[in-house]
């Protein structure tokens, strides 16, 4: 048996806030590839290396880890006054599986710079210095976000002093907004409750809010799950059975916000919804040795992404805490003091981060109007990427 030589597929390898992944422009990609299907899922698991039982990815681009499985792909937007349309695929580690059903927050920090580069927005819309204002069209989950893009001499400056929590290096600062961040229609509460009691077979029964922002979020008091909010990834990762349980919690959240329609499919629907836990503001050491004191933040805040406590935050999630912080008697807003509030900083397991959020109500529904973060990103590499060729002679 022969086999043929490998594929040389144009991609850019970026970084985007605590995230990174694969970018491709879509008329790069093999025209089998350029629609949905078996055909794309299977080039973009082997560019990855998923599955991988070794869980390392040594035959991939992949990290190995939620924030570093993950694809991009971009092409020129087909919706009137944006400029690009952006499509994420969750690739999963060791399944043959990619969600797209839910979008990355951090890597739309990457979107604007790559779209600039790679010739997707219009020239007239480039300042030569300046803020590049891009719009972008998230096509998972239909929903508008800005990029503000630093320029100098008519190039994306990547370089710059600000300091992201999770991430090593200083950066330039992008500004990103994420318009009506609401997911759907209507109430972004499901069940039009800000807390709703949630019971588990075998677990327990837990006060939960659930909201549609940014990304379909769980949230827990830390405290009914016996934890603080200080948590680091050790204290949770380390145990297979606690990973079990998260997952089954948020199995029966996903079957309760409505997302499945039956148990078994959350098993297919690993990266929403996110399932995260909240605790009264309180010292601890993040990650890198960095004391974070009680007066820092407003509330503690840990995450699961793909079945494991992120290391940082994830950006939609981050959008989904700030709406839900400002919107008086969820159990964000509760453990970061109550009130209506506008901007919170919330710790998390690598630092804190500071995220501003507008949401109003109508007719008796919640509406997220806006929600705002800082982030930074830069190209790691650019080039081809190659993979074997899926079929042999």
């Amino acid at each position: 048996m022969s086999f043929k030589p490998q594929m040389k597929i144009p991609a850019t390898y970026m970084r985007g806030g605590t995230s990174k992944g694969v970018f491709f422009n879509l008329t790069d990609l093999p025209l089998e590839a350029q629609v949905p299907g078996a055909a794309r899922d299977a080039m973009l698991l082997r560019v990855i290396g998923s599955p991988d039982p070794y869980g390392k990815h040594t035959d991939g681009m992949g990290g190995a880890t939620s924030s570093t499985s993950k694809t991009v792909i971009l092409s020129k937007s087909t919706q009137v006054d944006h400029d690009v349309d952006y499509l994420f695929g969750q690739v999963a580690i060791d399944k043959p599986f990619i969600d797209w059903s839910g979008n990355c927050g951090n890597l739309t920090a990457a979107v604007g710079a790559f779209a600039i580069a790679n010739g997707l927005v219009g020239a007239a819309r480039i300042p030569h210095d300046g803020v590049a204002v891009v719009r972008i069209w998230q096509a998972n989950i239909q929903k508008t976000i800005i990029a503000h893009v630093p320029m100098t001499n008519g190039e994306v400056q990547e370089t710059g002093d600000f300091e992201l929590d999770g991430v090593t290096f200083p950066a330039a600062e992008v500004v990103v907004e994420f318009m009506d961040p609401s997911d759907g229609e209507g109430d972004m509460f499901p069940s039009g409750n800000l807390v709703d009691t949630l019971e588990v077979p075998g677990i327990g029964t837990f006060p939960v809010t659930m909201i549609n922002a940014g990304i379909p979020t769980l949230f827990f008091n830390a405290e009914d799950l016996g934890y603080d909010g200080t948590e680091l990834q050790d204290a949770i990762n380390g145990s297979t059975e606690v990973l079990k349980r998260f997952e089954t919690i948020r199995a029966h959240g996903a079957l309760k916000m409505g997302l499945i329609k039956d148990l078994s499919e959350a098993e297919a629907r690993q990266h929403t919804p996110k399932i995260a836990f909240v605790g009264k503001p309180k010292a601890y050491v993040s990650s890198s040795g960095k004391a974070i004191a009680q007066t820092d933040i407003d509330v503690n805040v840990r995450a699961l992404s793909m079945g494991k406590l992120h290391h940082a935050m994830m950006g939609t999630a981050a959008v989904a805490i700030a709406t839900a912080a400002a919107i008086p008697g969820t159990l964000v807003n509760l453990a970061a003091g109550g009130g209506e509030r506008s901007v919170v900083t919330f710790g998390h397991p690598s630092g804190t981060l500071r995220v501003g959020a507008e949401a109003k109500c109508v007719n008796g529904q919640w509406q997220a109007t806006k929600a705002i973060m800082s982030r930074s990103a830069r190209v790691l590499m650019e080039g081809t990427v190659r993979i074997p060729n899926l079929t042999s002679d």
